[in-house]
């Protein structure tokens, strides 16, 4: 297909307008994650609800939105290995070459946290990760240039909402700052694959759909 210059220029000025648009709602929602609120936003998968992995009192509201309880680990969302080791004890090179290679979304669950993210962690220390690799929250984490703490979008028990339109009004009244539907375009609807490994980097893999 070809295009007049006049059709040309008007499509230029649309990419713009709409990547003009997205960077204001990044740094919305950066503004908020440093005040320590709590986002709704399209994660990789489905809409999420979540927050700075840092900030206790934000992840203790994330919990009360969420209705669950607090004995149940949260997932930490990362943008990059850069990211992904510094919430981490260690990554063995098993599961450093599967994440490069790995195409759907890929939560694994670490041995071992960070000290700092020690907060997080399950009984047994482990750590539950996810790399996100495209698509607006990718975009968020790295121009925030910090892990975030991630929940499905509903009170628990609930179904997991793929679309913006699927989530309750409760969730979007309890939340600071609502990311907009527009931006979940790449969400791919479906729940991410989940591995477990040791410290041999032997893989246990708990859900592949």
């Amino acid at each position: 297909m070809t295009y007049t210059l006049h059709q040309a220029k008007f499509i230029v000025f649309i990419i713009f307008m709409y990547q003009d648009h997205i960077q204001k709602v990044i740094d919305q929602a950066i503004f908020v994650l440093n005040q320590g609120g709590v986002l709704l936003y399209p994660a990789d998968t489905i809409w999420g609800i979540g927050c700075d992995a840092t900030i206790q009192a934000a992840i203790e509201k994330v919990y009360d939105i969420k209705g669950r309880e607090s004995q149940k680990p949260l997932i930490v969302l990362v943008s990059d290995l850069k990211q992904l080791y510094s919430v981490v004890a260690s990554v063995h090179p098993r599961i450093d070459t599967l994440l490069h290679f790995h195409e759907r979304p890929l939560t694994v669950i670490y041995p071992q946290a960070k000290k700092e993210y020690q907060h997080l962690a399950a009984r047994d220390g482990s750590l539950a990760v996810r790399i996100v690799k495209s698509g607006f929250c990718h975009d968020l984490i790295t121009a925030y240039e910090r892990p975030l703490v991630s929940t499905s979008a509903n009170r628990s028990g609930e179904p997991s909402p793929s679309k913006f339109g699927s989530i309750s009004s409760q969730i979007i009244s309890l939340v600071d700052y609502s990311v907009p539907a527009f931006t979940e375009k790449e969400i791919t609807g479906l729940p991410s694959v989940i591995a477990r490994y040791d410290d041999n980097g032997e893989l246990d893999f708990l859900r592949q759909n």
